[in-house]
């Protein structure tokens, strides 16, 4: 998972990299107008952007707070003009991105889809295999990787989909079987390790802050089996019910036990704090691909404030959530999360997928995208956004170890930057049947 940027240089590293299928692409230019589909999701003007993101936004991303909501909007549009493309012309369709410049790129597979993606306003690029056949070179790919024996599979660290070369990608470890790439766990050893308390202008806990899970009552839980993560989203389940959308492993201390108590962390003694709800579902890789888990909220969750369709960056800052999007190669994202705050990148890749080996010597697939945001430990189900939408959860990062993100760039920088991975927050409504409250539809 080190893609570290949407450039077509930046995405490789120093990774070994097996190109399944590869080739080049002859760009073809065309006009840069925009064609009409369905209305994008209503967004922030610029101006209430928090001044922590406006700052995140300029140091991560040499990018104005125009220009972040631009491209955020510009990316959902490509992304809903290139699912009717593909749905009308499959084998046709080679993938989308934004360019560096923030101009949307379709990829197909001819010169007369070219043309017509042209003729709709888009830059085109043909390459020679569709999206579905390189959806279906990635699934060939680890259905063999997990036939492997179990010493050779471990070494696998993940598979995904190169949009911007039109291949497929696999990273193997540095050891005899591969070579040269240090892959992040999904779920590190966190201990407990809390961060000041909140500023006095918003007290109340939003996506982003932090939580704390235990065996039951914290009180009579040894301090190994404390775990500390970020809220996601706030949310309403099936019912009605308030919930948390957040990452699934953060359950992990109480999986066998039918899901961990959560609280809200008491900063100068754990044993006070306060218990706000539970989790009632979650997975990793377990019984879907995804890396998610629902915080069911209790009456105490409920007082507490995690019912705004909201998000928390640095010193009190918070950013309303105006609707939800999908992941598209090169828009810009912002990520919340308890350790580092705001920090900003592009996705890197639409999609990708790791295994992750058990200690029993089981093994499961987490499938989700890439984006160059640092994320530290804690942040794990912190809140991705792009422009003010609500885009997917943490799930990992190569950066966990880190003791902040500007050691961690320096470190990291030499063999491709920060890289996290994300899980879509639509596939998890979809999943679970919870929906992410927004400014549009707070209930």
């Amino acid at each position: 998972m080190r893609q570290s940027s949407a450039s077509r240089a930046a995405v490789r590293s120093t990774a070994r990299r097996i190109a399944v299928a590869a080739a080049s692409a002859v760009l073809l230019v065309g006009p840069l107008t925009t064609t009409a589909h369905a209305a994008p999701a209503e967004q922030l003007p610029a101006p209430e952007l928090p001044a922590e993101l406006v700052e995140a936004l300029q140091r991560d991303l040499n990018l104005s707070p125009e220009q972040y909501l631009e491209r955020a909007a510009r990316a959902q549009e490509l992304g809903d003009y290139a699912r009717s493309f593909r749905a009308e012309r499959p084998s046709d369709f080679a993938g989308a991105w934004l360019g560096e410049d923030g101009q949307p790129v379709v990829a197909v597979t001819n010169s007369e889809a070219a043309r017509r993606a042209q003729d709709d306003g888009y830059q085109a690029t043909v390459a020679p295999v569709s999206a579905d056949g390189l959806e279906q070179a990635l699934a060939e790919l680890n259905r063999w990787v997990s036939a492997l024996p179990r010493d050779v599979s471990s070494q696998v660290n993940n598979t995904s989909i190169d949009v911007l070369n039109n291949q497929i990608v696999i990273d193997i470890v540095n050891s005899p079987v591969g070579r040269a790439l240090n892959l992040p766990s999904l779920i590190a050893n966190v201990q407990v390790q809390l961060s000041p308390g909140l500023p006095a202008n918003d007290p109340a806990p939003l996506g982003g802050d932090t939580y704390i899970t235990a065996d039951g009552d914290v009180r009579t839980t040894p301090l190994d089996r404390i775990g500390i993560c970020s809220f996601g989203f706030n949310g309403v389940d099936g019912n009605g019910d308030a919930v948390n959308l957040t990452a699934g492993h953060c359950d992990a201390v109480a999986r066998d036990q039918g899901g961990s108590t959560v609280y809200l962390p008491n900063r100068s003694n754990i044993d006070d704090s306060t218990k706000i709800g539970t989790f009632t579902s979650s997975t990793v890789g377990t019984d879907s691909t995804l890396d998610y888990g629902v915080i069911s909220l209790d009456k105490a969750g409920v007082d507490a404030g995690l019912t705004r369709p909201a998000v928390r960056g640095g010193n009190g800052s918070t950013l309303t959530v105006t609707g939800t999007a999908v992941p598209v190669v090169g828009a810009p994202v912002c990520k919340s999360g308890q350790s580092s705050s705001f920090t900003c990148g592009v996705v890197a890749a639409d999609r990708i997928e790791t295994q992750l080996i058990y200690a029993n010597g089981t093994a499961s697939t987490i499938r989700g995208f890439a984006t160059t945001a640092c994320t530290l430990s804690g942040d794990s189900g912190g809140a991705i956004v792009t422009g003010t939408l609500a885009l997917g959860v943490i799930s990992g990062s190569n950066s966990a170890g880190a003791p902040d993100c500007v050691e961690a760039n320096l470190v990291l920088a030499p063999n491709g930057g920060t890289s996290s991975l994300g899980i879509s927050v639509q596939d998890i409504e979809a999943a679970t049947g919870a929906r992410v409250r927004t400014a549009a539809n707070p209930a």
